[in-house]
């Protein structure tokens, strides 16, 4: 259906997780745009360090760090919605959601939770997952070609645990050095197409973060959270949530449990939403979101370019 008419058309906000995060990113939209500019500075000031020189120029060591990249994607995913907003005149959200760290993007932009309590919020999250890979060494690792319940058996066999749900034949595993070696080593010999490990410091959304949960309630406990002006989907159990009280508990939750994006996104394409946006660093999401369901459409929103094509986008939208 073409954008000639003032319809407007639902859409879905999705945002990246940690692992989207390189050297330069949001440095076109801070360029170009006055209110990308005024969420660098406030992140800057809420953090007290210069989050916005380390997204543009790096090192890539110091963005790779969890307490760094994970406030570092998320002001960039939000400098990249506050443009999207302020230029979006064909497109009405129906819901938000985003992979882990995403998450705290999605509760900003549906209005959840202000941008400068999330940003310092993820920094702490960010602080007490390195401290809890510290204390409890692991690693993750994306299995290929092997259905969800043959991955599960394995997991239980290694003594690892399931991570993430991305997409129809992956799945994340996460927990100690020595299962997922020798989970990698099962899925092998169980026909898995391919094995990778992820470039991550520690057994992320696994029991070894149960500590950093327990920090995070405390955190997070400062912290005042709104009714979202749409619902957002909970990484915990795939559905959307309306509560405070419920979207912080989950919050909590998702520190130490699989994260469920194929459901996620299978439930809002059975809402009757096609369009979706994936606003932040990267195209990670709009891979597996296209291989979730190809009949969906996925645009991301990341530079001034991505800006200015908008209005072709909407004549491209899914009705």
């Amino acid at each position: 259906m073409g954008g000639g008419n003032n319809q407007m058309v639902e859409c879905a906000y999705v945002f990246p997780g940690q692992g989207a995060q390189y050297a330069g990113m949001g440095k076109d939209l801070y360029d170009n745009y006055k209110i990308a500019k005024e969420v660098f500075e406030q992140a800057n000031r809420v953090l007290g360090f210069d989050i916005a020189k380390l997204c543009f120029e790096g090192p890539t060591e110091e963005l790779t760090k969890t307490e760094n990249c994970q406030p570092a994607i998320l002001t960039v995913s939000i400098a990249a919605f506050k443009v999207f907003r302020q230029h979006n005149k064909k497109f009405k959200p129906g819901v938000a959601l985003g992979l882990s760290l995403g998450e705290y993007s999605a509760l900003v932009a549906s209005g959840a939770v202000a941008f400068g309590d999330a940003v310092k919020l993820v920094r702490s999250r960010g602080q007490f997952m390195e401290e809890a890979a510290r204390q409890f060494p692991g690693k993750m690792a994306s299995i290929i070609g092997l259905p969800v319940e043959t991955v599960k058996k394995i997991s239980e066999e290694a003594g690892c645990e399931i991570a993430n749900l991305n997409c129809p034949n992956q799945v994340v595993v996460s927990g100690s050095n020595e299962s997922i070696e020798k989970a990698a080593d099962i899925s092998k010999q169980k026909g898995a197409t391919k094995v990778i490990l992820l470039k991550v410091s520690g057994a992320f959304h696994s029991s070894l973060m149960g500590q950093a949960g327990q920090a995070l309630k405390e955190e997070i406990s400062k912290i005042h959270f709104f009714e979202p002006e749409i619902p957002v989907i909970s990484n915990v159990d795939a559905a959307p949530e309306t509560k405070p009280d419920q979207i912080v508990e989950n919050l909590i939750d998702q520190m130490s449990c699989s994260t469920r994006l194929e459901e996620s996104i299978r439930y809002v394409a059975s809402k009757k939403i096609k369009n979706f946006f994936e606003i932040g660093p990267g195209k990670v999401l709009k891979g597996l979101i296209k291989r979730i369901d190809p009949n969906l459409s996925v645009h991301n929103i990341e530079t001034s370019e991505d800006i200015k094509n908008l209005s072709l986008n909407a004549q491209d939208v899914k009705t």
